[in-house]
């Protein structure tokens, strides 16, 4: 029998999938289910359904309930959080990392630091500068790498899980994909580890 797995879709502009980054490795561990990891980028997502912004930021009320709700989570799984000067941050560069990540063992580690550095210590993600500070601190090649995310091929890997995201009908982040289901939200990612483990 095939072991359970989940992928899990996560972009690193956005507020709930920071709870979902910090969490999702242990319970998977824990659950007996597979982890896939799939950094893809909300803003083609958002523009295809008219957005050209966070929903958060267009819908004030939205937003401010959304940064209340995250801090009151954070609190509940004793996560830190700083809410940040600039949203949404870019999370283009940490997603071309992340899928080199994937391919080399250390995506986990690496978008766990730089959701910490996003949604904790208020730090700008979308610079190299930053970046290179959190490969530096998991004694990655630094120079290699950022040369390496940016390269066409990479970027064309991106774009195409960005628009297979798409395809497969997800609005928001994080998501989470087991066989032909779809849960949406740092709230159903308990319900998403359990369906996994059902019977088939």
């Amino acid at each position: 029998m095939s072991e359970p797995k989940i992928e899990f879709w996560y972009e690193f502009a956005s507020s709930y999938s920071y709870l979902s980054v910090m969490r999702i490795e242990a319970l998977a561990r824990d659950a007996g289910v597979a982890l896939e990891w799939k950094p893809f980028l909300l803003g083609p997502v958002f523009l295809a359904m008219g957005w050209n912004d966070s929903p958060f930021n267009i819908y004030p009320p939205k937003g401010r309930y959304m940064w209340r709700d995250l801090a009151r989570l954070a609190d509940k799984y004793g996560l830190p959080f700083r809410m940040p000067s600039r949203f949404p941050r870019s999370g283009l560069l940490a997603a071309r990392l992340a899928l080199l990540g994937v391919e080399q063992g250390w995506v986990a580690e690496f978008s766990r630091k730089v959701m910490l550095a996003n949604f904790a210590e208020d730090r700008e993600i979308g610079e190299p500068e930053v970046i290179g500070a959190i490969l530096a601190e998991l004694g990655l090649p630094v120079d290699e790498l950022l040369a390496a995310a940016v390269t066409e091929d990479n970027k064309r890997a991106l774009r195409r899980q960005t628009e297979r995201a798409a395809e497969l009908g997800m609005f928001g982040a994080p998501s989470f994909r087991v066989g032909e289901e779809l849960f949406w939200g740092n709230d159903r990612l308990e319900d998403a580890l359990a369906w996994a483990r059902r019977p088939s």
